[in-house]
């Protein structure tokens, strides 16, 4: 599924990140990478969504997003 599908307090598993090389370097360099963990803080479906990963607050736009698929992570 997608990032942007998500629910709020729920944590992700990152699967793939498809999007221009030089966002994906940028995300990389901030932690979001291939199996990493990612916490939905605030998914209200309009404009940014907060997100946490690596003990770090971020704001991301829908179109970021879109382009991140995650998996559920297991209990």
């Amino acid at each position: 599924m997608k990032l942007k599908e998500g629910k709020n307090n729920h944590t992700y598993v990152v699967e793939k990140i498809q999007i221009e090389l030089n966002l994906e370097r940028r995300l990389e360099a901030l932690g979001l990478t291939e199996g990493s963990k990612i916490t939905i803080l605030n998914n209200d479906k309009k404009g940014a969504m907060t997100v946490k990963f690596r003990g770090t607050r971020f704001a991301l736009g829908r179109r970021i997003a879109d382009n991140i698929f995650v998996k559920e992570e297991a209990a």
